[in-house]
């Protein structure tokens, strides 16, 4: 195994830089989560230990070809006349805000050592280098060196590629819960079922099985739960609500079968027919809408309101969701309708025209409270 990159010298032999700061980035700390080593790594033969630390970790990661990179990007640089540094930074493991913060303070740290004129950034691919214009507001960023593996191209190392990723779904719990959780859980309902003779009622509770694993990811009920261990204000406001929707919304199914007409159920057609009656199944969802909606705006009230106690910046899209959850209650309100009385079509055309049209209004205001309270705030700064 190789490493390939390509060259900086055209990049900094046209700068005005004289003092370069050659910077490896690894945004995800790998280097701080394998090899146990604390950055930023100042200095060429620091850095060489971090590789081969790290190397011996896990010899498959990129992260130490691309210090190696680094260290030889450096050499080239002092052989030209360049008074040059080199450094290791890293991020956090969940990258994100947190990474790009901690990276931005590195640099700071590094600069304090080493006042440079210039960053010559090393990475093994786009996520490492996403982070440049954050270096870049303490230091300009003269040249970007990407590091590119050359690696064997038979069939072996796409089967053995392939066993990597088939290993990473199996043992790594971030993706072994849904690719193998959801799918294990189903498997297992339907072979009891067959076994019990409850073959005719299986789709429905696969289905509502995989609905709830859908509601669980797109709500993140689950990173919410795993932070129970350290509970906060917003947290409990979050859990609270979430759990008061998630009722509310299971309570919405038994009130739309109970919307239903009993005659309809009763009568002597069969259940693929009733299923797919639409008189049935605008009653149905009538009667489940109100508290269906209900428990949705609890949810969405609970985000809003934890982000407005924690002072995350996102009350506009949380007040959004509101009016918009709001503004579709009167379309789908008269979609039941269509569907029950055998009405127009047509008639969804003004509600759906005036949620809208409250959609737009309430977006237009509040994003123009939002610019005059960034304006007043860079006035006051």
């Amino acid at each position: 195994m190789s490493q390939h990159a390509d060259k900086v010298e055209k990049d900094v032999s046209v700068s005005a830089s004289n003092r370069l700061l050659v910077i490896c980035i690894d945004r995800d700390n790998d280097v701080g989560e394998k090899a146990g080593i604390l950055t930023p790594v100042i200095g060429r033969d620091a850095c060489i230990e971090a590789a081969q630390r790290l190397a011996l970790e896990d010899p498959e990661d990129a992260d130490s070809n691309s210090i190696f990179s680094a260290i030889k990007t450096y050499e080239d640089l002092i052989s030209k006349g360049y008074q040059v540094e080199v450094v290791t930074i890293a991020g956090v493991k969940s990258k994100g805000v947190q990474a790009d913060e901690k990276i931005l303070a590195e640099t700071r740290k590094v600069l304090e050592k080493f006042s440079a004129n210039g960053a010559v950034i090393v990475s093994d691919g786009e996520d490492d280098e996403s982070v440049i214009p954050v270096i870049q507001n303490v230091l300009p960023v003269v040249s970007v060196q990407r590091v590119v593996m050359k690696v064997s191209r038979s069939v072996e190392y796409s089967y053995a590629v392939f066993g990597k990723y088939l290993k990473m779904i199996a043992y790594d719990s971030k993706y072994s819960k849904f690719f193998l959780g959801v799918p294990g859980i189903l498997l297992l309902i339907g072979g009891v079922a067959t076994i019990f003779g409850y073959s005719a009622e299986i789709f429905a509770v696969l289905v509502s099985v995989l609905g709830g694993a859908f509601l669980i990811r797109a709500f993140d009920i689950d990173r919410a739960l795993s932070n129970w261990s350290k509970p906060t204000p917003m947290g409990f406001i979050r859990i609270f609500t979430m759990v008061t929707g998630i009722l509310l919304i299971l309570s919405s199914f038994p009130a739309g079968w109970s919307g239903i007409d009993v005659d309809l159920l009763e009568s002597e057609v069969e259940i693929l027919g009733k299923i797919s009656d639409k008189i049935i199944i605008g009653q149905f969802v009538a009667g489940a809408l109100p508290i269906l909606w209900i428990g949705l705006g609890a949810i969405f009230a609970g985000t809003l309101l934890s982000n407005w106690i924690g002072g995350i910046p996102r009350q506009i899209s949380d007040i959004l969701r509101i009016i918009v959850l709001i503004a579709l209650y009167p379309t789908v309100a008269q979609f039941t309708n269509i569907m029950i009385f055998d009405e127009s079509s047509f008639t969804l055309i003004p509600p759906l025209l005036g949620g809208l049209a409250a959609t737009l209004v309430s977006a237009t205001i509040l994003f123009k409270k939002y610019r005059k309270h960034k304006e007043q705030e860079m006035v006051s700064d």
